[in-house]
This record gives structure tokens, sequence and C-alpha cells, in this order.
């Protein structure tokens, strides 16, 4: 068993400014994820979508945010467990045990959970159940390996429209299938998307995937039972993800729903246990990244007073310590 002085579970902004912070205040940090790189939901979810409420930046791209966060906790060094999953919560001489997938155990002076919406894996497109080949993504990486590609975006949500915006510049042809003839996508976001040379076809499903080894085209069946074949190289299955908070369940914390109940310190009924971000509950919640790192201090720095009743809440400005 390992000693770790905090424990941050979730390697999204908010853990990744815990992590910074609790170097800050001299604690040595692991940060556990179970998606095998850091950046949680943006990483996974947006990597390439501009985000333009982040205090100081008028407007920064998801991974350029992560970057960023990334190395300003690694002033610190702190140690990150991706690619794994944190199961149990137990206690030991008063202090937090977490046992992770792996095996391996921490025993924590404290433990922040940063978890997001939880484990989260993106709803599947039936379409692509029997195929056997690559050209299938849920999100997409780097925008520059579609560059020349046609593209097929399967839904009608926000991050479809999203992907359609910042892809037809780059792609020989964008393609947009939706089920419904309504889109929950913002209306503006439609309205630009529309104004673009990319092919928006309703009320149709994709029903089959054309390839061996990779995708070559799809079978589109509009309503009334009409077949559009058209030529495909990537297809982005934009249908949303399902979260859940896995293991989380089962370690006695007060959930509301799918969120964990804290009070001001940031502080959950288990003892040592804090948490941060959109994992949180309380009354006024805002689920912004912003909030996220505001509570990220509030956590780490109440954290740090538990696991020294020496130190002080209260840490400083880091313009004066340097």
């Amino acid at each position: 068993m390992r000693e770790v002085d905090v424990a941050i579970i979730g390697a999204g902004p908010t853990g990744l400014f815990a992590a910074y912070y609790a170097g800050f205040r001299g604690l040595s940090v692991a940060v556990i994820d179970s998606l095998p790189e850091a950046g949680g939901q943006v990483t996974a979810m947006y990597p390439e979508k501009m985000i333009f409420d982040v205090a100081g930046f008028p407007a920064i791209k998801g991974r350029d945010l992560v970057a960023n966060l990334v190395q300003q906790a690694d002033s610190f060094g702190p140690e990150y467990l991706l690619g794994t999953q944190a199961e149990k919560l137990s206690y030991l001489d008063d202090r937090p045990v977490l046992s992770l997938a792996g095996g391996e155990s921490l025993h924590c002076g404290a433990v922040v959970v940063t978890a997001g919406l939880g484990s989260f894996a993106p709803r599947p497109l039936p379409a692509a159940e029997n195929f056997v080949g690559s050209g299938i993504l849920f999100f997409v990486p780097h925008l520059a390996d579609l560059v020349g590609h046609d593209v097929l975006i399967v839904g009608g949500g926000d991050s479809a429209f999203d992907w359609a915006l910042a892809l037809q510049p780059l792609a020989r042809s964008v393609t947009l299938v939706h089920r419904r003839e309504k889109f929950r996508a913002h209306a503006a976001t439609v309205d630009r998307v529309r104004a673009l040379p990319v092919r928006i076809v309703v009320n149709a499903e994709v029903t089959r995937l054309h390839g061996d080894g990779a995708v070559t085209g799809a079978d589109i069946v509009v309503k009334g039972g009409e077949v559009q074949t058209v030529p495909v190289d990537t297809v982005v299955a934009a249908l949303g993800f399902t979260a859940d908070l896995g293991p989380l369940t089962e370690w006695g914390l007060a959930l509301d729903r799918r969120h964990i109940l804290v009070d001001s310190a940031m502080a959950t009924n288990q003892p040592r246990v804090f948490a941060a971000g959109d994992i949180t509950e309380y009354r006024g919640k805002v689920r912004l990244i912003a909030t996220g790192f505001g509570e990220a201090a509030t956590a780490i720095n109440n954290a740090a007073v538990v696991i020294n009743p020496d130190a002080h809440l209260f840490p400083g400005h880091s313009s004066d310590v340097g």
C-alpha cells in the first residue's frame, strides 16, 4: 500500500486544477481516471471545440485548455494513474484507502472526487454493430486526420453540429443524418451549418456501412423507404454518451440522483472525502468549468487543514509565494 496526501479521482479540468492547487499546498498528489489520457469530458467529447467562458481566455480550444492545466500542475509533479478506476473506499487509521482496479491500494490523507459525470461511454451506432473495420468515431481527437475525407455525421444534437462546423472547411464532403426533423442543437448553430455546403438529411437513419477493413460507404434510409448510398471515409457517431457513477455509488456517499452532496467546504458526508466540479450538488449549483476551478481550490484548501490541523485554511496568494 502506497501513501499519498491527496488522491484526486477524475482528470478533467477541475481535477487537473485541484492537482495544481494540492501541489501549491505542498501535498503529494495522485490523479486517477478511467480514461487513458487527461482531460476528462473535454478531451473525450470536444477537444477541438472553442470554449469562451474560462476566465482570462477570450476563446480557447478544449485541447489547449487541458494542455495548459497539465502544464500548470506539472510544476509540482503529480502522479497520473490513467486507464484505471478507483473501485473501493475503506479506512485505515481513520484515513481513506482507495483500492484500484489493477490491485493497487492508496492510503490517502484525503480524497477529492472530481469525476464530472462519472465514467461515460458513447451510445452505439446500430449500423456499426456488425461492421468489422475502421473509420467509426464517437468524437474527433484530431481534426487534421479527416482532411480530404467524405465524412458522415450521425446525430442531431450540439456535438453533431459542432463537428459539422469544424470539419466542413477540412473535409471533402460532410453529410449530417438525423432520424427526426427537429434538432436538439442550438438553433443558431443549426443556422450556421445550414449556411454551409453541408448536406443535411432528416427523417432518416444509417442502416448499413460498406467496406472491408475500412468504411467506404453507407446506406441511408429516408422516410418512405428510399435508400441512398453515399461514399464515406469516416463516420462520426455523435449520438451522445451514457454516464454512470459506477463504484462511487457503493462508497456510502450522500447522493442526489447522479450527484454528490457537499457542504460549503466541498466536504461530503464521508470523513476526509471532498468533491468538486460537475459531480457535486448543493443549493444554487451552477455546472461550469469556471465554477469547478473555484470548488477545486476550496476542496483542496479544506483538505489541507484536515490532513494537517496546524495548516492555515488560506494559503496566501500565489503571486506572493512565487
